[in-house]
């Protein structure tokens, strides 16, 4: 494959959200606003990036017997630097994401592309891997985010979009936007969308209603 291909086809062909179904708890927990989504998105990319770097400068000499606990100790290095870093310079983003930055170590995203992929090539297409999931991770968070910022408070970036009832204006923020449902909601939604769009990424049934019981699998 190209590093071009490493690159895009995450985005939209092979999402790890709309297509794997990875990585998500994160994607319910983080967005309800814009802000905490691409902030997180940013987080698990350069995890994803340099996760992938290190792994694949190291495959060659991991014991197969302790792999998975190598990669879990790289990750969780990274992601304790990053944390840091963000309780050092963002204070209150630390304190509004909680505890999902540090739950970066245990997604499935990040775990899956390490062994998947970084532990089987060179560094530059896990880097080109890490870097297009994480874009393809971010392109939903950010979307949802965006979705429920707005209409959950009627702005974005913390920064007033629309006025709202309460300030004289016309529009009503949905209170549900903010809720836990709302991102599963948004969620199944564009995983909907997509493959409307996609045919092809839809799961073949594993049998139809008017097969014979005898045939069904």
């Amino acid at each position: 494959m190209s590093l071009r291909h490493h690159l895009f086809s995450p985005l939209i062909g092979n999402n790890p959200i709309t297509l794997q179904i990875l990585g998500i708890c994160s994607a319910l927990a983080v967005t309800t606003t814009l802000s905490t989504a691409l902030t997180m998105s940013v987080a698990l990319t350069i995890v994803l990036c340099l996760s992938g770097a290190v792994i694949s400068l190291m495959r060659n000499h991991i014991p197969p017997s302790i792999r998975l606990i190598v990669q879990i100790t790289i990750v969780a290095s990274i992601v304790i630097v990053i944390d840091q870093f963000l309780q050092a310079f963002m204070f209150e983003m630390s304190k509004r994401l909680s505890i999902f930055v540090g739950l970066i170590v245990t997604n499935c995203l990040v775990l899956g592309r390490a062994e998947a992929f970084a532990m089987r090539n060179p560094v530059i297409p896990s880097v080109l891997d890490g870097l297009g999931n994480g874009l393809g991770y971010s392109l939903i968070l950010i979307s949802v985010g965006t979705l429920r910022e707005f209409f959950g408070t009627g702005a974005l970036m913390g920064v007033p979009m629309v006025l709202t009832v309460a300030e004289g204006g016309w529009f009503q923020p949905l209170g549900l936007m903010q809720l836990a449902p709302s991102a599963f909601f948004i969620l199944g939604l564009v995983v909907w969308l997509v493959r409307v769009w996609r045919p092809d990424q839809a799961e073949r049934p594993e049998f139809r209603l008017d097969e014979p019981e005898d045939r069904r699998p």
